[in-house]
């Protein structure tokens, strides 16, 4: 469906459903305003937050399973499932211990040792985790409420790795699902945060349910982002999975559901004339697009090819196709950190700026391995973002004289496919589209995307030790002003061996209805605190 199309269709839902709707019964609105109805990003095809690093996935763990520390608004770690913790004098031994009365969704408690093989899982897959393994003496309970963490050098920035937002969490589960290999998914969903997942009920690609645990206890605190008293005050939560723009604008306005986590821009003029539904913002830190090159295989394993598509791409191409004509809603990114954060930059993002140089890309592509080979761009559909980028991609390699493989599939499977390292024409891939959230991308600890690692690095897998080199060198920073150089570096690192190609910064926005209270701005649909009337 064209964009024409679409706001024709949604106009004519919209003006029926603006002008209200028929009363319910009293018992059938008291049911209702006990259930929030929500449309996530895209589809919950997994379930297992540490195995992989979607936000969907991300999303809806952060109602079932909690974590030692949460990051608040100021993504500053505070203390969530920790009750207190000590730091020896010489920064090598971290001891946590939990707060009493902390209980699984399978009425146990939770224990010293569900959280140690809950970190080793973690730490298995996340690049934070990956470093404190690294130096990792020993990780053991010392009670049923204490966990020891020794370490073989100081490790300052722990709290940081425990508590931060982007993906993967150091989720807590109970030991004998930790235990699972970190490489394959989990199979059982069992947690201990505010919500209970409802496995009978989850239908991949339709519907998955969530219902409040009694036996939570929230910390006194207020809320902030993942961090504080998460108080639920809906017993049910419905995600709805709706692909189609058309058909979730038109589910809001008529009430069918209360919650939209990213409606299309194009949308929200239409919605804003709705008296019953609100739109804003979702979060002020923003997103970066992302085109994923895979270094392992022809053409983008030649850093020329790589470089060639950065000379060729436009960013406002891609950010208008994603945001439309609202150029409040995006910024051309010469770098890869979030704009408006103190380690900003754009050392070295020369090849970003200015006219697009078709020319000079086309012989530079010459110049590298290339032979022509497919490559093979792997594009979900059911997600706007993705959708979109994938469409100026596919134009774009074209115009470079690339072969192009374009697959066009679902959210889920490109989260399946880009975790294989076989050739393209074996089931692998040769990019892929995706976004990272601005808060993810404050700073080198936490942004998954930029780092550089090879074998352990994300989907991709690029290896560059002068990249590594600028990460350590932040890490080891003594003030701001170090990390600022230290990041400099790393950014003109990362884009003249192109560990990605960022397609530009850009907002959206959600939406939802004027009966529910409580939503605020983040990386992330945070659902307690959020109520609803009848």
């Amino acid at each position: 469906m064209d964009r024409r199309t679409l706001l024709k269709t949604v106009a004519a839902a919209g003006t029926l459903a603006a002008t209200g709707r028929l009363s319910a019964p009293a018992v059938a609105q008291g049911a209702a305003a006990r259930t929030l109805r929500f449309v996530p990003q895209a589809n919950l095809a997994n379930f297992d937050p540490i195995w992989g690093t979607q936000y969907v996935v991300r999303n809806a763990s952060a109602m079932v399973w909690d974590t030692l520390y949460g990051a608040d608004e100021e993504l500053q770690p505070q203390r969530q499932m920790v009750e207190a913790e000590e730091v020896s004098s010489d920064g090598l031994t971290w001891t946590f211990r939990l707060r009493p009365g902390l209980k699984f969704h399978d009425g146990e408690p939770v224990l010293a040792k569900d959280v140690a093989a809950s970190l080793e899982r973690w730490a298995a897959r996340d690049q934070m985790g990956l470093l404190i393994r690294g130096i990792q003496q020993e990780l053991v309970p010392v009670d049923d409420r204490t966990v020891k963490w020794v370490l073989k050098k100081p490790f300052p920035k722990m709290l940081l790795a425990l508590g931060k937002i982007s993906t993967p969490i150091a989720f807590i589960m109970p030991e004998r699902i930790a235990k699972t290999d970190p490489f394959k998914q989990i199979s059982e969903y069992i947690g201990s945060g505010p919500m209970r997942f409802m496995k009978d009920e989850w239908v991949p690609g339709a519907k998955a349910a969530f219902e409040r645990f009694p036996g939570y206890v929230p910390r006194q605190e207020s809320a902030s982002w993942l961090a504080g008293g998460k108080r639920m005050l809906v017993e049910r939560i419905e995600w709805v999975i709706m692909p189609d723009p058309a058909t979730a604008a038109s589910a809001l306005q008529s009430g069918e559901i209360d919650w939209w986590e990213n409606p299309i821009s194009d949308l929200v003029p239409l919605l804003r004339k709705n008296r019953n539904v609100a739109v804003d913002i979702a979060d002020p830190l923003g997103n970066i697009g992302a085109f994923r090159m895979n270094h392992l295989y022809p053409p983008f394993n030649d850093v020329r090819a790589r470089r060639a598509v950065l000379m060729a791409m436009s960013q406002e191409d891609y950010m208008r196709a994603i945001v439309g004509d609202d150029d409040k809603l995006w910024k051309p990114l010469p770098g890869f950190f979030t704009p408006g954060t103190p380690l900003y930059t754009e050392e070295g993002g020369e090849i970003l700026k200015g006219k697009r140089d078709l020319t000079a890309a086309k012989k530079l592509l010459a110049e590298s391995s290339y032979k022509g080979e497919p490559v093979t761009c792997v594009v979900a559909q059911d997600q706007p973002i993705t959708k979109a980028q994938g469409d100026v991609t596919a134009e774009l390699l074209k115009r470079l004289g690339m072969n192009v493989d374009f697959v066009a599939t679902d959210w889920g499977t490109v989260g399946q496919r880009r975790a294989l390292k076989s050739p393209p024409g074996q089931g692998g891939w040769g990019m892929f589209h995706t976004w990272h959230a601005g808060a993810d991308c404050v700073n080198p600890a936490v942004y998954i995307a930029i780092r550089a690692t090879g074998d352990t690095a994300w989907f991709g897998w690029p290896n560059v030790p002068t990249v590594e080199k600028e990460v350590d060198a932040w890490f080891d920073a003594k003030s701001l002003d170090e990390e600022k150089a230290a990041v400099k570096r790393l950014n003109k690192a990362a884009l003249d061996n192109v560990v990605y190609a960022p397609t530009g910064f850009f907002l959206g926005y959600q939406a939802w209805r004027k009966n529910i209270s409580g939503i605020v701005k983040g990386p992330l649909p945070f659902f307690w605190d959020v109520s609803k009337t009848a």
